[in-house]
């Protein structure tokens, strides 16, 4: 495995662990947890089906929509499957933007914490808890 796979799958561990400290102490309620793994489980089977269309030689998926659903929260799946699937690993340019989709993400959820965040968060919370 490579120095930046290592990396990568460092990143999701600690992300992990975050995660479920904060949801055992009651920060974090289920929707967080379940919207970033619904996300990434969406974002895995993107790179899935743009690896393919790759291979057969058909219709990609624009990488500004690979982009997109990283930063709403799906960056753990498309780590895996840079990592397991090797796509979109070697591409200088896109790795940096996709760093940054992490960083933002990740500077969002910590956003969550703080009392602005937190009304944010509530709310959204309260409209889904009305849809379902």
């Amino acid at each position: 495995m490579s120095t930046k796979s290592s990396f990568s799958l460092f990143i999701i561990v600690l992300f992990l662990i975050a995660v479920t400290v904060a949801y055992f102490m009651k920060l974090l309620s289920a929707y967080a947890i379940g919207f970033y793994l619904i996300l990434s489980a969406v974002t895995f089977l993107m790179y899935t089906w743009d690896k393919i269309a790759a291979i057969k030689n058909r219709q990609r998926t624009r990488e500004r929509t690979l982009h997109i659903i990283s930063l709403l929260g799906g960056w753990p799946g498309a780590i895996l499957a840079q990592i397991l699937l090797r796509h979109k690993s070697q591409k200088v340019f896109f790795r940096r933007v996709f760093w940054v989709t992490v960083i933002l993400n990740l500077s969002a959820f910590c956003w969550l914490y703080t009392e602005s965040g937190e009304i944010f968060w509530n709310g959204f919370v309260a409209v889904f808890d009305k849809i379902l």
